[in-house]
């Protein structure tokens, strides 16, 4: 019995049966079974592209089995995805994905069950993947329903990605967008601030390392192998200091930059992230404020992300120890802004990157999709509008606001933004277009549809998760 299988099923299990986040089940996992980088690999692909394919996997397994998934076993359920996976979107010889999906049923099941997990998979192989997509169409009750399972998402998930594209005039993209999500993206990284080289001389120095073919002015992706040790090597070979050189998707970079972009600085300005966990847009605005002359307040309600703040940018060499305070309240209070008794603290930058959905990121959380409900958005929704009027009581003349989420749902973007506008008639939105336009690199400009001030990153599009960005200002 393959190791990576095991430690595939297990992490399938603790997702699916436990909640737990895949990128943590599939780190601990392996580190546990002392997998080498190519059981490793395999590993991840099984678990990570199992929990993509859910949606589909599971409509193909009840068409094969001709009985619901919830009718069957969970443990037998959990081996037949993997199984099915294999015998639907990857190279495994079907003999194989049979064999060793049997063994693996008897191995964490119940043995009888055997049988039924063989004649499932057996029946699935005796048709293509693109047959068995013809018939999840044949047999859907509406066209949105026959999409859905075959792209994998949640119908009501498709319905608001559907929606914010056709806010742009794009709605045609739908599919591509969906694909995209069903994609394994390759890991980003930013090189802040400090560094003493551009990400495009670093990408020239370790061209089998680095591609700077990015969208983000400070943005890297790697070619392949462990981002630790591209890291390590990038400090030890490019002179990079520690800290500077991180994992980071490239939306998120340019959604830190895109504030501190949007006007000019002036030395001695005061910024906040009033919702900083787990750090990673606070270490670029550190670094940026490090240069501008500025400091940095971070906040974080959950004191177990405040440690990961501060375990961020305490990482960063070219930091000082006291560039950035972190602190830990709710963000809705008076305590986050550091005021005291009578105080009203005010802010020259303030970034609000708000509790969400996380829609946007749907390529790297592959279960989040499955974990979703339309009923999360009304407590969420009314969350980011208590956060964006906290923040603009917060707000000086003239500062910057940016209200950010990774997710391109309407309700947590345009439409946040439009009802905080006609609570505070002192604010104006920016062209937050421009501004992650000015933080993108110059010949990769992104394209930013739409007639709104706002930006909206897509991964079908960027190459980004779908980050949206919106810029405010208090006039008086």
């Amino acid at each position: 019995m393959s190791g990576a299988r095991i430690v595939a099923y297990d992490v399938l299990r603790d997702v699916v049966d436990r909640d737990a986040y895949a990128n943590l089940a599939l780190a601990s996992r392996i580190r546990t079974a002392r997998l080498d980088s190519r059981d490793a690999g395999l590993a991840t692909e099984l678990a990570a592209g199992t929990l993509r394919g859910l949606g589909r996997i599971d409509r193909i397994i009840e068409l094969a089995a001709g009985r619901q998934a919830a009718e069957i076993d969970p443990v037998a359920l959990n081996v037949l995805r993997l199984g099915a996976h294999q015998l639907l979107s990857m190279r495994t010889a079907a003999h194989a994905a049979v064999h060793e999906s049997v063994e693996l049923q008897r191995r964490v099941g119940n043995e009888r069950a055997a049988g039924f997990v063989n004649g499932v998979l057996r029946e699935i192989g005796r048709a293509t993947p693109e047959e068995w997509d013809e018939r999840i169409v044949a047999e859907a009750k509406t066209p949105d329903d026959a999409l859905a399972a075959r792209a994998s998402h949640p119908a009501w998930v498709l319905r608001a990605l559907r929606d914010a594209l056709r806010a742009e005039g794009r709605e045609a993209e739908i599919e591509a967008l969906l694909d995209t999500n069903n994609a394994s993206p390759r890991v980003n990284l930013a090189l802040l601030e400090g560094a003493g080289i551009t990400s495009q001389e670093l990408a020239a120095v370790e061209p089998d390392l680095f591609d700077a073919v990015c969208v983000s002015a400070i943005g890297l992706e790697l070619l392949g192998g462990d981002p630790a040790r591209a890291m390590a090597t990038a400090e030890e070979q490019a002179s990079v200091p520690a800290g500077l050189l991180r994992v980071q998707d490239q939306g998120s970079q340019l959604a830190a930059l895109a504030l501190v972009r949007a006007t000019p600085v002036a030395e001695g300005e005061r910024w906040l992230d009033l919702c900083a966990g787990p750090g990673g847009k606070t270490a670029i605005l550190g670094a940026e404020a490090l240069v501008e002359g500025a400091t940095v307040r971070a906040n974080e309600v959950s004191e177990h992300r405040a440690d990961l703040v501060r375990d961020s940018v305490s990482g960063v060499d070219a930091l000082p120890g006291e560039a950035i305070e972190v602190v830990s309240h709710d963000g809705r209070e008076e305590e986050a802004f550091g005021c005291g008794p009578g105080g009203h603290e005010l802010y020259d930058r303030i970034l609000v990157d708000a509790p969400c959905s996380g829609l946007g990121a749907l390529r790297r959380r592959p279960e989040a999709r499955w974990r979703k409900q339309p009923g999360d958005l009304p407590e969420l929704t009314a969350l980011q509008a208590e956060l964006l009027d906290a923040a603009a009581a917060h707000l000086k003349p003239g500062g910057v606001l940016a209200y950010v989420t990774c997710s391109p749902h309407l309700a947590e973007t345009r439409v946040g933004v439009d009802r905080a506008l006609k609570r505070h008639p002192e604010l104006r939105e920016l062209d937050a277009k421009a501004a992650v336009r000015a933080a993108a690199r110059e010949d990769e400009q992104p394209e930013l549809a739409g007639e709104q001030l706002s930006a909206q990153l897509w991964p079908h599009r960027h190459g980004t998760d779908a980050m949206f960005v919106s810029l405010l200002t208090r006039e008086s």
